[in-house]
């Protein structure tokens, strides 16, 4: 491989790259420039060499974008958390919105007849779940705990995440300090947090810590005393995620509320839930409004997870059926079910990329479809489900390209209108491009 020079250059930076990197050209190759936006002249540095495009930093910006601020974090350029905090708030949406737009045309072929408003809430302190990195670094003489660096092979050295719910990015220094304390410091890879409701034992805010070696007892009284001083759960989890089990208390109940639809969710401390529970109940809303279902409406949910759509939606329809890959989820969705009083709710474990033609579902009726798939989409399921039964589509993405597959699929493979497409800033600051989409049956 040649060798790539650091000298600096200037660069005129021309646009936005989906993962929020200036673009510009040098000697004619595609050069993305990780700190840099439209409209900007800068100083940078070549980072990386590939065949079509190359990669930089900005070490000096010339002349800055009006939409150009002061990161808030002292963090930024180095960790990997939110590459996005120098671009004016009011216009990070926006360019999610045209990323959204740009991969439904590029790769579905596709418009909508409408391009809903943006969906947005708190954009400081949201982030409930998260995992960070841990890692020894003796020539530093200490453990580092935070997110990995733009150079994923280290681990960022921060003291605290303005992105973080504040009962946890503010004690990053606090929980790297207990970490080194350990005598297992050198065998914690990670500790992964999620955060609910405050209970009378803690105050909604679970760790856990993944341990490759067994803990001493002295390990295990430094996490009970920190525990208990911070008000936090700990779990422990030395093996798979069946390893999971907690320290203090006894036994934490996790829990988050969604109050507009009276609805409590229990949770394991490893499970999925919507990061940014402020637009999680916006989304959730819009969602419902956009089906338009009935009350005597039948609804198929998919990639159902705890039920967070499929609670709701029985408030106010006949019945839904919420499917999901987890055999985990599904048996708690189905306790979160019973939890609430809801009687209309079924689910069902499957595995939505394989075979799905035993599955009873398939074989019964609904009026409406929702679903919320991973990044990967939901191709193989809706090539197999007989669309023709539903009154209306409503799709929540989590990666722009494969909802713009998929709509392409449904739009000029089977006959589908994609009536309206927005954006959701479920992540603030990151390149993180969360949508929504509603399909209706193409009229004759």
């Amino acid at each position: 491989m040649a060798r790539i020079d650091k000298t600096p250059f200037e660069a005129e930076i021309t646009g936005l790259t989906h993962d929020g990197r200036g673009v510009a050209r040098r000697d004619g190759k595609a050069m993305f420039v990780a700190g840099a936006l439209p409209g900007e002249r800068v100083m940078a540095v070549q980072t990386g060499r590939h065949r079509n495009f190359d990669e930089g930093r900005t070490v000096e910006v010339l002349q800055a974008a009006p939409e150009r601020v002061e990161p808030r974090c002292g963090h930024f350029g180095t960790c990997s958390g939110c590459a996005m905090q120098h671009f004016d708030e009011a216009q990070q949406i926006h360019a999610k919105q045209r990323v959204l737009l740009e991969n439904l045309e590029r790769i579905g072929h596709v418009r909508p007849a409408r391009v809903l408003p943006p969906l947005a809430d708190a954009s400081w302190g949201y982030r409930r779940k998260g995992r960070f990195s841990v890692r020894r670094v003796e020539k530093k003489g200490k453990t580092l705990v935070g997110f990995r660096e733009t150079d994923p092979r280290f681990v960022a050295e921060v003291t605290h995440c303005h992105t973080v719910l504040p009962q946890i990015g503010e004690r990053i220094e606090a929980i790297a300090a207990l970490v080194d304390s350990l005598d297992a410091r050198r065998d914690v890879p990670q500790i992964e947090f999620i955060a609910g409701d405050p209970t009378p034992e803690f105050d909604g805010v679970a760790l856990t810590v993944r341990h490759l070696a067994p803990l001493s007892e002295g390990d295990r009284a430094a996490l009970v005393a920190f525990a208990q001083a911070e008000r936090f759960a700990i779990f422990l989890q030395p093996g798979g995620l069946d390893s999971v089990h907690p320290l203090w208390p006894a036994d934490p109940q996790l829990s988050f509320s969604l109050p507009q639809w009276d609805l409590q969710f229990k949770f394991r401390p490893l499970d999925f839930i919507q990061v940014n529970p402020g637009l999680n109940g916006k989304m959730i809303q819009t969602a419902l409004d956009l089906l338009e279902s009935e009350p005597g409406d039948r609804v198929l949910d998919l990639f159902a997870g705890l039920g967070n759509f499929t609670l709701p939606l029985a408030r106010r329809v006949r019945e839904v059926v919420g499917v999901e890959g987890e055999a985990g989820l599904v048996q708690r969705a189905r306790e979160n079910a019973e939890h609430n009083g809801i009687a209309n709710a079924q689910f069902h474990a499957a595995d939505l990329a394989k075979d799905l033609s035993r599955e009873p579902w398939m074989r019964e009726r609904f009026d409406r479809l929702l679903l919320d798939p991973p990044r990967s989409g939901a191709d193989f399921v809706l090539a197999h489900l007989p669309l023709a039964q539903f009154r209306r589509i409503v799709y929540v993405s989590c990666h722009p390209a494969s909802l713009a597959r998929d709509a392409g699929f449904l739009v000029n493979e089977k006959g589908w209108k994609l009536e309206a497409a927005g954006v959701m800033d479920m992540f603030p600051h990151t390149a993180h491009v969360e949508s929504i989409a509603v399909f209706e049956p193409r009229r004759a």
